[in-house]
């Protein structure tokens, strides 16, 4: 498979905290960058910022043309519109290597929880949506606040990548490795996402209670 310096990568919902944080850093180590949004008016205006505190290489489109134009897709979409944008986007998609990074999450008075799923996780509701897709599971867990702040060098932090197809998930690990600080570190099947998807909920109530924007870090590999 072709590197992930030579491929073009699209950011589904990059216009969210979580997306343009990513695009952002993407950008900064030298991708070439597609923002998604629903409009493509707001995807080019926060690729214009992306490009002015990086000088990267970032353009904007809506979900579609962000879909059509990227070799490698990362889905950053909120998780009442995730099936609805993935099944429009099916054509677009079809043998492209699709990051999921979508946490279903409630909340009420008690503080964040993980929703039911019927495939079981996003991740599996993305395969079951995108059969001729290439679908992992990834940046679950990173900051949005810590990946927008550009002091801050280096993100100290692991990316667990889940997938059943060995090469993408192969890639996915190199891209989360284009960040400074970042290590990614193969996780397991796709049918083990919900859990780590689940597990943002545990990490957003430790944040809280310390005041902090903890990640995750892996021993003993």
């Amino acid at each position: 498979m072709t590197g992930i310096r030579e491929l073009t990568v699209g950011v589904l919902g990059g216009t969210g905290a979580q997306g343009r944080g990513l695009a952002l850093r993407w950008a900064k180590a030298g991708l070439e960058v597609v923002i998604g949004s629903r409009g493509a008016e707001r995807a080019e205006a926060a690729a214009e910022e992306v490009r002015a505190a990086t000088g990267g290489r970032v353009s904007g489109a809506d979900n579609e043309g962000c879909a059509a134009r990227a070799d490698l897709v990362l889905v950053a979409v909120p998780w009442d519109g995730h099936a609805d944008l993935l099944a429009s986007l099916r054509s677009a998609l079809e043998g492209k290597v699709v990051v999921d990074c979508v946490n279903p999450l409630g909340f009420d008075k008690q503080g964040p929880y993980a929703l039911p799923v019927p495939e079981g996780s996003a991740a599996q509701q993305a395969a079951a949506l995108l059969p001729g897709s290439r679908v992992t599971a990834a940046f679950h867990h990173v900051s949005a606040v810590t990946l927008a702040d550009l002091s801050v060098e280096s993100v100290e932090e692991d990316v667990l990548v889940l997938g059943d197809d060995r090469e993408a998930t192969d890639l996915v690990r190199e891209l989360a490795d284009t960040v400074p600080g970042f290590r990614g570190v193969y996780g397991g099947r796709l049918r083990n996402a919900h859990q780590v998807e689940a597990f943002t909920a545990n990490l957003i109530a430790v944040n809280r209670r310390y005041k902090t924007h903890a990640g995750l870090r892996i021993t003993g590999v």
